[in-house]
């Protein structure tokens, strides 16, 4: 028999070796793009200003929705600003939406 040369019996070593830094390289990889995912997100948290949740009642909200004539958006009644327009309630999402109706109560009647 003949004796096996160095590098033969050294492959099964290296295999391991290899295999090993590339466990290494893949968990430091993860490790930094966690770290960065944590920043990036604190970064953007401060840069929005998130605010607290409004708390509103229950009783406040209603399953019954409704069309603001101005801008077409539709919320719940409970959160809608109302007002008597001909004898009818008008809901509004903003005073804004609300004196835009004041105004010209003609224009948007076909909405209301």
């Amino acid at each position: 028999m003949l004796p096996m040369p160095q590098a033969a019996r050294a492959n099964p070593m290296i295999f391991i070796a290899r295999i090993l830094r590339f466990l290494f390289w893949v968990l430091i990889v993860s490790w930094s793009v966690s770290l960065l995912r944590r920043i990036v997100n604190s970064m953007g948290g401060a840069a929005t200003g998130r605010q607290q949740p409004i708390d509103v009642p229950s009783d406040a909200v209603s399953r019954k929705l409704v069309r603001d004539p101005v801008c077409g958006m539709h919320l719940a009644e409970g959160l809608a600003i109302a007002e008597h327009s001909g004898g009818e309630p008008v809901f509004f999402c903003s005073e804004e939406c609300r004196n835009k109706f004041m105004v010209e109560p003609r224009k948007f009647a076909a909405n209301a």
